[in-house]
């Protein structure tokens, strides 16, 4: 695979990163740089992360979440796109869920990285450069997550009102898509 194709592979792989981290960030009051960097390097980290493990893997694993890594991706995203949805009906002094808070962000990283686990299994059966490819990954996803919570920020700032809400409902059809993309493929 040469460098454009794993950088398109990368981008494909990073887009639910990057929406997540635009739909997490619209809900903060405030987020500096830092924060935004937070985002990207958590989310950076584990799509560089689960196709090391799904290469390390081999098909065996494969198998073994295949069919169940879609309802895993979909029940952490439904539960926290669920609770902000909950939390957006609250009074606006009141707290609401946190996403640069360690548990959401876990939950956040991992839900939108199982696919690049899928996708790492693969890898080992092309004989790519995995080194190369993971960091591409993580450098893409990086990147596009820290832009989106910067861009999630700024629309944030316009639109608080019923933006908790959006936010999970966006988060909910992104786990909605991931079961339906692999029921379709299923067919």
């Amino acid at each position: 695979m040469d460098l454009i194709s794993t950088v398109v592979l990368a981008c494909g792989l990073a887009m639910d990163a990057f929406a997540v981290s635009i739909s997490s960030s619209i809900t903060l009051k405030e987020i500096k740089w830092k924060h935004a960097l937070k985002f990207g390097l958590f989310f950076g980290v584990f799509q560089a992360g689960m196709p090391l493990i799904g290469w390390l893997a081999g098909i065996g694993f494969r198998e073994l979440i295949q069919g169940i890594d879609h309802w895993i991706a979909f029940g952490l995203l439904g539960l926290i796109g669920g609770k902000m949805i909950w939390e957006s009906f609250k009074d606006c002094d009141t707290p609401g869920n946190n996403p640069l808070k360690l548990p959401v962000l876990l939950s956040l990283s991992v839900a939108t990285s199982i696919d690049a686990l899928a996708a790492g299994v693969s890898f080992g059966l092309l004989k790519l450069n995995i080194i190369m490819v993971i960091t591409v990954i993580g450098v893409v996803t990086f990147a596009l997550s820290t832009i989106g919570a910067r861009i999630g920020y700024r629309l944030g700032c316009h639109f608080r009102e019923r933006v908790e809400l959006i936010g999970g409902i966006i988060l909910i059809g992104i786990g909605i898509k991931i079961v339906i993309e692999h029921l379709v493929n299923k067919i």
